[in-house]
């Protein structure tokens, strides 16, 4: 290994510690970042699945049999029992947003059940492929999801479909509130929908109840989050128009809201 000072040492450490790799591999990555640590580790994860060996392969098929409920009927699944098991065992809550996102990644199409290739192509896409980097992985995306607003709405979207009851364009108001109370709340992982005047999250709930708990469509769905990080930005509404092409509901809520704060300066809607 090249002189490196103490602290790049340190760094280095800190790296492989979190990936489980080389330390030449973690010199290349933290070198090319700057010696960020954050920022070396995200491009490690990040980087092309060059190596996508048969034993790499290999490796991720024996670990997804490990779970599998049913080998005989459903060798190709994942079912409820092996998934809680297997996000005990990468240290991930099922009541956290992380959760979501392992599933993302997974591209699980029914709520806790993974499929093989889903799996394998996920893991073998951010080059995890054994428990320790795969609860390493978790862990980072803990920290990324509420500050990485991207990954964060790639996330809150894909858990509309997979919360929806079979069957259903909708998502009932319960499931929903569910949901938002995960996305939407800090001690979850998800983003504090709060503001000095305003509790955003309770009077929403609140304002969805009085209007009889309807089923919450996509597109509403969608667009609660865009409301919230704009609610975020500025809780007086200067940023609301009521020729903006917002859901009714969130039209009504700017009122319901207004009302509920006595904004003297309240705008007609």
């Amino acid at each position: 290994m090249p002189p490196y000072t103490a602290a790049q040492k340190q760094t280095i450490a800190q790296f492989v510690a979190l990936t489980d790799t080389k330390d030449p591999v973690a010199a290349k990555f933290l070198k090319g970042a700057s010696w960020h640590l954050e920022r070396a580790v995200d491009a490690y994860f990040a980087s092309p699945q060059s190596d996508a060996s048969p034993v790499v392969l290999q490796s991720l098929g024996r670990l997804f049999d490990e779970y599998r409920d049913n080998v005989k009927d459903s060798p190709n699944s994942i079912g409820i029992e092996g998934a809680m098991k297997y996000f005990n065992d990468i240290n991930v809550q099922l009541d956290e947003v992380t959760c979501l996102g392992i599933m993302e990644l997974c591209k699980c199409e029914a709520m806790g059940e993974f499929n093989r290739e889903g799996f394998v192509d996920g893991w073998r896409g951010v080059q995890c492929d054994t428990i320790p980097r795969m609860a390493t992985y978790a862990s980072t995306l803990r920290t990324k999801i509420p500050t990485n607003p991207d990954l964060f709405r790639r996330i809150y979207r894909y858990a509309f479909p997979i919360s929806r009851m079979q069957g259903q364009r909708n998502l009932p108001f319960d499931l929903a509130a569910e949901q938002w109370r995960l996305f939407f709340t800090a001690d979850r992982g998800g983003i504090p929908w709060s503001t000095a005047s305003t509790p955003w999250l309770e009077w929403w709930l609140e304002f969805l109840e009085e209007r009889g708990k309807k089923p919450v469509n996509k597109d509403l769905w969608e667009q609660v989050e865009v409301f919230m990080r704009k609610t975020r930005e500025d809780e007086a509404f200067g940023w609301w128009s009521v020729d903006g092409a917002w859901p009714g509901a969130l039209d009504d809520f700017v009122a319901f809201v207004q009302g509920k704060r006595g904004d003297g300066s309240a705008m007609e809607l």
